[in-house]
C-alpha cells in the first residue's frame, strides 16, 4: 500500500494501534500532542540515536524488521550502560517514496520486539519526508535510582577492566556483507557489458557465501542489549565504579573512562575476548583480529570497571572477562601485546581500520 493512501496520521495510527503502555511512568502514552511520564522517586535517563541510510546502514543487507530491532536495542543499550531500566521510545522516521505502508509494518514490527524485550514502551514520535531515503531516530527514557547511576568518571587506581561477550564480530558480520555484496555487483556489472541476460536473470537468485559464519551476522544485523549482565552484578553484590556500552569499539570507549576518571589503564591482547569465528574471518580478510576487535564497534557489550576486592566474583561469572586494571594518569593508556610489547591505545573508529 502506498503510504500517501493512509497520510502521516493514518500511518502513525496504523503502526501504533495495537502499542498498550506496560510501564507505570508511562501516565499516558501515544494519541495526544505529548505523552506523559511519571518518576516521582527515580532520576531520568534519556539518550538519543539517529541512524541515515547509507550511513549507518544499508538495505542491501539489512531488512527493515532487523533495522527496527537494531535501531531500538542500541538505544536501549545507552541506558543499561548506566545501570539503569529502559521504560519508554520515542520513535521519529523520514521516509522516501519507495517506501510502502508494508515496509513501515516490518520496521515497526522489528521495534516492537526489542522493546517486548525488555518492556519498553513505545510512546510517540514523528514521520516525515525525504529525498534521500530513510532516516531514524530514536529516543530512549529510563529510570534509575540516584545511588545507583553508574557514571564514566567513577574509574580508580587498581579497578579491574571487564568487559561482557566478545569483541570484533558486528565488524566482521559487516566486512562479511560488504564483500558478498561487492561480488553480487561485480559479477551484475560483468553481465551487462557483455549484455548477458541469462546470467542477469540468475543472479536475481545469487546466493552469498554465508555457510558457517551465521553468527557474524548476527551480531550485526540484531545485537543485543546486555541488561542480562545487570541482573547478574546485582545478584552478586558488585557495583561497578564506571561503565559503558560497546559501539565505538574498545578503544574508544575504554579512552571515554580514562578521559572521565583521569585515569590510565593497561588492557592485555591475550585477554581480549574473540569469537572463533571473528578470528577466522579476519584471517581470510588478511585483517588483524586484534585491531578488529578494538576498533570494530556495534558489539554493544558492557564495559565496565570494578574495584579489585571483587575479582573473584568477577572470575565466577560466565561470560564475563577481565581485561586488565586501571592506573594512574601518567602511566597512559596501553595495550600489551601477546610478546609483552607496550603500545598506546587510540581510537581509531572502524572506518579507520
Amino acid at each position: 500500500m502506498d503510504i500517501a493512501k493512509l497520510g502521516e496520521f493514518g500511518l502513525i495510527d496504523h503502526l501504533t494501534k495495537d502499542i498498550k503502555p506496560v510501564n507505570k511512568s508511562t501516565s499516558y502514552g501515544i494519541g495526544d500532542d505529548c505523552a506523559v511520564l511519571s518518576y516521582p522517586d527515580k532520576e531520568v535517563l534519556v539518550t538519543s540515536d539517529m541512524l541515515m541510510e547509507g550511513v549507518h546502514f544499508d538495505l542491501t543487507y539489512i531488512d527493515l524488521q532487523h533495522l527496527g530491532y537494531k535501531a531500538a536495542m542500541t538505544n536501549i543499550s545507552d541506558i543499561f550502560a548506566m545501570n539503569g531500566t529502559p521504560r519508554q521510545l520515542v520513535v521519529n522516521i523520514a521516509l522516501s517514496k519507495r517506501f510502502t505502508v508494508e515496509d513501515m509494518e516490518m520496521l515497526y514490527d522489528g521495534m516492537k520486539m526489542a522493546c517486548n524485550k525488555w518492556n519498553v514502551d513505545i510512546v510517540g514520535g514523528d514521520t516525515t519526508s525525504s529525498f534521500t531515503g530513510m532516516a531514524i531516530s530514536i529516543t530512549c527514557i529510563g529510570e534509575c535510582a540516584k545511588e545507583d547511576i553508574i557514571y564514566r568518571n567513577g574509574a580508580q587506581d587498581t579497578d579491574l577492566i571487564c568487559v561482557t561477550g566478545d569483541l570484533g564480530a558486528a565488524y566482521m558480520g559487516l566486512q562479511l556483507l560488504e564483500r558478498e555484496k561487492s561480488v553480487y555487483y561485480q559479477q551484475v556489472d560483468e553481465a551487462r557489458k557483455k549484455n548477458d541476460k541469462k546470467a542477469l536473470e540468475q543472479l536475481a537468485h545469487f546466493q552469498p557465501e554465508f555457510a558457517g559464519k551465521e553468527y557474524l551476522l548476527q551480531r550485526q544485523l540484531k545485537p543485543e542489549a546486555r541488561g542480562d549482565i545487570l541482573m547478574r552484578l546485582s545478584q552478586m553484590n558488585i557495583r561497578p565504579t564506571s561503565m559503558i556500552d560497546i559501539s565505538d569499539g574498545l578503544s574508544s570507549e575504554l579512552l571515554h573512562i580514562c578521559k572521565q576518571s583521569q585515569c590510565g589503564c593497561r588492557i592485555f591482547e591475550k585477554n581480549i575476548p574473540i569469537d572463533y569465528q571473528t578470528a577466522v574471518m579476519a584471517e581470510e580478510l588478511n585483517m588483524n583480529v586484534t585491531t578488529c576487535a578494538l576498533n570494530g564497534g556495534e558489539d554493544y557489550e558492557l564495559l565496565f570497571t570494578v574495584p579489585i576486592g571483587d575479582h573473584s566474583k568477577i572470575e565466577e561469572m560466565d561470560d564475563v572477562k577481565l581485561i586488565g586494571h586501571i592506573t594512574k594518569k601518567e602511566f597512559g593508556t596501553m595495550l600489551v601485546t601477546r610478546d609483552s610489547q607496550e603500545f598506546e591505545l587510540k581510537a581509531q573508529g572502524w572506518t579507520n581500520i
